[in-house]
């Protein structure tokens, strides 16, 4: 099967039976504006251009390749490699969707553009773009995530942007998400709602995506150069899906390549306290569109947890599920005490600190490699890097 031969999503948005408009007949006549609107640009020399030129001068694109030579020799057995969005300007892989999406704002003629945030990448990542590109930025979190991402918090206060904290609910991602629709409810017409995943309704799994699909089409190139073949193995974290769905993109035709994602197994998948929506989850809708996500008994989300603030969301990007349903990609889970294991290896053998959210990539491929030769190997998607993670992980461990 070519995977890129498929519809991905249909015209209605749907990536197989996932994905879609769940949302009221006034918004999807707004969301189908938003369509148009990227559908048309996307195609035009002068936004490529200006977005490439972005990328390159601006964002520091292309990220390299690193092979981790010193952690694969701990593990002793297959080679190691880290695709390093955690060098882009920003610190994480968000920026690539966020210069897009405010391209497109400024082109509709949108006068805000409102975000939510979790660990805060995708917020520092927005509100840099609204200061560059000049045009007004709201950003919605969860208190119990500004408590945890200060240094975020501080550098979204600094970059201009009016930062509302999230008091309801679990005080987390999910809560920040509701919260932020709410006020993008106000005025459909003039605001713009920067989605910081590949979720919610139809067009912004399909344009988050095309954004960031830039990881993977960099990665397979550098890898081929590198290494003279493809890797065996390409695994990313997995929340929403934006930095994973970017980087398994380029591969999903290469049928000797295995590709995992990882997700947030918590403090074990026998409790409450985990948010691996793919291996826990069932089908149903959330945030405007259908996904597996973890509900209770009525259908309605659950709480969920991860010590990775970016991951903590009881759903997950449309066209990630489709691919479970078929096979192409597998979903895993890593647990908090594994992810702060693999967050301290990676500090300590490369001199690389990653964020919370990529070292669950990185546990993965720290346990994979063991049962793999040394000739095989595993690039990973080092998806941001771990300064907003550093004051929390020093007080947990009493360093």
């Amino acid at each position: 099967m070519k995977f890129t031969s498929l519809p991905m999503p249909d015209e209605k948005g749907y990536f197989g039976e996932y994905g879609g408009q769940i949302i009221l007949p006034e918004l999807s006549s707004v969301m189908n504006e938003i369509a148009e609107a990227y559908l048309e640009i996307s195609q035009t020399k002068p936004f490529n251009k200006e977005l490439g030129d972005l990328y390159q001068h601006y964002v520091g694109r292309p990220s390299p390749i690193f092979y981790a030579k010193r952690l694969t020799a701990k593990m002793g057995g297959a080679k190691i490699f880290l695709k390093r969005e955690d060098l882009n300007h920003t610190g994480a892989h968000k920026i690539n969707h966020c210069l897009g999406e405010v391209l497109l704002a400024k082109h509709m003629g949108k006068t805000k553009v409102l975000a939510e945030t979790g660990a805060g990448q995708h917020g520092v990542a927005l509100a840099t773009v609204c200061a560059l590109l000049d045009i007004d930025c709201e950003i919605h979190m969860g208190e119990v995530d500004i408590k945890k991402e200060y240094p975020n918090v501080m550098k979204m206060k600094v970059l201009g942007c009016n930062l509302v904290s999230v008091s309801r609910g679990t005080k987390t991602l999910k809560d920040a998400v509701d919260s932020a629709f709410e006020e993008y409810l106000k005025d459909p017409v003039n605001y713009f709602y920067a989605i910081g995943s590949v979720v919610g309704p139809h067009p912004f799994p399909m344009m988050v995506r095309d954004f960031q699909k830039v990881v993977g089409e960099e990665a397979r190139q550098q890898f081929l150069y590198i290494q003279g073949k493809l890797p065996d193995v390409v695994a990313a974290c997995v929340g929403g899906g934006s930095n994973s769905i970017g980087l398994f993109t380029a591969f999903l035709d290469d049928e000797s390549v295995r590709i995992v994602g990882v997700e947030p197994a918590g403090k074990g998948l026998d409790t409450d306290e985990h948010a691996a929506t793919l291996t826990k989850g069932r089908k149903g809708s959330i945030h405007g569109y259908k996904c597996y996500n973890l509900q209770d008994d009525e259908g309605n989300p659950l709480p969920v947890y991860s010590i990775a603030s970016g991951l903590d969301y009881p759903g997950v990007g449309p066209q990630h599920c489709m691919l479970k349903d078929l096979g192409r990609v597998e979903y895993t889970s890593i647990d908090d005490d594994a992810c702060i294991d693999a967050f301290m290896a990676l500090s300590r053998t490369e001199g690389i600190i990653p964020a919370l959210e990529s070292a669950h990539a990185v546990a993965y491929a720290m346990q994979e490699a063991k049962k793999m030769s040394r000739d095989e190997s595993i690039l990973i998607n080092l998806s941001g890097r771990g300064d907003k993670d550093l004051d929390f992980v020093v007080s947990k461990l009493n360093l």
